[in-house]
């Protein structure tokens, strides 16, 4: 909608301020228009004008006065029209116009004189000879700096390297003195790189300085690290009260956990007991309390961090939490059926277990995984969350509660009398390690076969660690047991024709008179009729 405003008109109304800078100095400010020119206007006219006279200056010193004219005051230099004041300037600066007029008189006088005489041949020959003499210093610390630094090189590698003795940690050697001479030489090179450095920056703008051409430049290059240096100083100023914030939190949170961990350490010993709380619950509680004080812990710290309320710090932060959402699912599925098959007492370390098809004895339990150690001395590693979902068989526990039932089975023909392989099955596992006597080792007959009798000796044993090896014991002792009674084992299946064939029982515990018998053939002839 056109509401016949001139917006252009508008615009040019709003004072703007337009300052008359030479050499890097501001020397005043204008924000009034004059006639048809804008104040930047008039401050970009009367810079060229003042930049004419210092470029062309006369052979007369320029005498600098202010004259009225009507209500505004003309300055001139010399007889050169520099720059006009009218009430509004005045009034925009705040002053009357009779002082303002001074005020720029004298400031355009000042700059005047400084100004040609920087641009006079004697400031030139004297900042050539500066130039000179600071370069004349620059070489000689180069110098200094190529004679000592390989003085210092040759004593750290000939003298030192015999006089440092290398860092140790108990028996573990941190850094051998070889190490410790390199690390040495890396801190003497790199100080030698950092003060060639600060020479050349300190050199550089003092040599730009000297000169009326190059001098806002040694400003600017001045400013580059000083502005930065100053800028983070005032922020770190700043951050403080933040900082002792942060600082208070962590301490605290560290004397929390130290307390916990003494807590917890006090159950795990005894020292200090609960109802229905197991010792062994003691670490994986305290390292669950211990996680929940870190988090909290971040949670007060965040609003604290530099530019927590900033857009992109938010940003980073959500991005942070997708990818913990979607990359740990797996992880934190772990870490709950680490607590779950804690809290669910289904095995502790040193126990021998079955996991899934896995047998062994548990070496480690993390939050995260289990690591069994088999009987080949093979340590698997097995995902909580797998751990949680397979059938566990804990040997360990049962003998803590009254033993191991160990079976193993053997057939025998129907010749042999089955008190009799009873008394040899049970003599065999009374005479055999790690088998206790209570309770007392039992036989039962599970089936009975086409060709034999199948026998299934139970025995019970408290080291369920040695199961393998205990086994094997048994088996043997069973085997003697029956040779020496003179008993056949007929496992799985044997056949033989006992006309000619030697009995398998080994040779020591044959009688001395055994011989094998010859085939015996015996029949009957029919009657013919």
């Amino acid at each position: 909608m056109d509401l016949g405003i001139d917006t252009t008109a508008a615009l040019d109304s709003v004072p703007a301020d337009a300052p008359v800078v030479i050499a890097g100095d501001t020397l005043f400010v204008l924000s009034a228009r004059l006639g048809p020119f804008s104040a930047r206007e008039r401050a970009l006219a009367i810079e060229a004008r003042i930049q004419d006279l210092i470029r062309n200056p006369s052979l007369e010193p320029l005498v600098v006065r202010a004259e009225a004219d009507a209500e505004a005051y003309d300055i001139y230099a010399g007889d050169v029209l520099v720059m006009t004041l009218t009430p509004a300037d005045a009034q925009a600066a705040g002053q009357d116009i009779t002082s303002l007029a001074r005020d720029h008189a004298t400031t355009l006088r000042v700059t005047l004189e400084r100004e040609i005489d920087a641009f006079s041949l004697t400031s030139l020959l004297v900042g050539a000879l500066y130039t000179i003499l600071a370069t004349a210093v620059l070489v000689l610390l180069l110098r200094l700096f190529a004679r000592a630094f390989p003085v210092v090189y040759r004593f750290i590698g000939i003298t030192l390297r015999k006089r440092i003795p290398s860092l140790r940690f108990q028996n573990l050697e941190l850094l051998s003195p070889a190490r410790v001479v390199q690390v040495l030489e890396a801190i003497v090179v790199a100080t030698r790189v950092v003060l060639t450095v600060l020479l050349l920056y300190f050199y550089l703008p003092l040599v730009l300085s000297f000169f009326p051409w190059t001098r806002r430049l040694s400003g600017q290059i001045v400013g580059w690290v000083v502005d930065p240096v100053r800028n983070v100083a005032a922020a770190i100023l700043a951050y403080l009260p933040n900082l002792f914030t942060i600082a208070v939190i962590i301490v605290v949170t560290y004397y929390a956990i130290k307390l916990v961990r003494q807590f917890f350490l006090a159950v795990e010993h005894g020292t200090i007991t609960f109802a229905s709380f197991y010792p062994e619950w003691s670490r994986p509680t305290y390292k669950i309390v211990r996680f929940l004080i870190v988090a909290l812990a971040v949670i007060m710290i965040w609003p604290y961090l530099p530019r927590s309320d900033s857009e992109a710090f938010k940003g980073v932060a959500a991005f942070l939490g997708l990818l913990l959402t979607f990359g740990s699912a797996s992880a934190m599925a772990n870490v709950f059926g680490g607590i779950i098959i804690t809290y669910m007492r289904a095995f502790r370390v040193g126990d021998r277990v079955k996991i899934a098809d896995t047998v062994g004895d548990v070496v480690e339990q993390t939050l995260l995984v289990t690591r069994v150690r088999t009987i080949k001395n093979v340590e698997i590693t097995i995902p909580n969350s797998l751990v949680l979902g397979a059938h566990i068989i804990n040997w360990s526990s049962t003998a803590r509660e009254g033993g191991v039932l160990l079976h193993t089975g053997v057939t025998i023909g129907y010749d042999v009398p089955w008190r009799q392989v009873h008394e040899l099955l049970v003599a065999a596992a009374g005479g055999t390690e790690g088998i206790i006597a209570e309770p007392e080792p039992f036989v039962l007959q599970t089936s009975l076969d086409d060709f034999y009798v199948s026998y299934e000796l139970n025995a019970y044993t408290d080291q369920p660690n040695r199961m393998a090896v205990i086994y094997s014991l048994l088996h043997q002792n069973i085997q003697d047991r029956f040779n020496q009674a003179g008993v056949e084992i007929m496992s799985p299946h044997y056949g033989a024709l006992r006309d000619g064939n030697q009995i398998t029982i080994p040779t020591e515990h044959l009688p001395p008179q055994y011989e094998p018998t010859s085939f015996r053939l015996s029949g009957r002839l029919k009657k013919e009729e």
